[in-house]
């Protein structure tokens, strides 16, 4: 299962935001279930962040949802964001590793 986040932070608070997500994904590392955690800053415009996830199963994802400081993440950076954050779900359909 894939997730694609993406938030907005409001113009002066990009820096801000970008700690509390980036402390985000150490806390997630210790999710069994969660197989990718990653943060990215857009080149075009450095006030939206995106977070590509892939968990394991459902369950995995409702386990990192419920979590404590998924919804501590949230309170900390609703004041901070521009808008609703986008969230979109995903199958896998093929994939190259290298």
């Amino acid at each position: 299962m894939i997730v694609v986040a993406k938030l907005k932070a409001k113009s002066g608070k990009e820096e801000e935001i970008e700690k509390i997500l980036t402390d985000m994904v150490g806390k997630v590392g210790q999710e069994e279930g969660t197989l990718t955690y990653t943060l990215h800053r857009s080149r075009k415009d450095p006030t939206v962040f995106l977070f590509y996830e892939k968990y394991k199963d459902k369950d995995a994802l409702s386990f990192h949802s419920s979590t404590p400081y998924f919804k501590e993440m949230f309170g900390a950076i609703g004041s901070l964001l521009d808008g609703e954050p986008e969230i979109d779900m995903y199958n896998e359909i093929a994939r190259l590793n290298r």
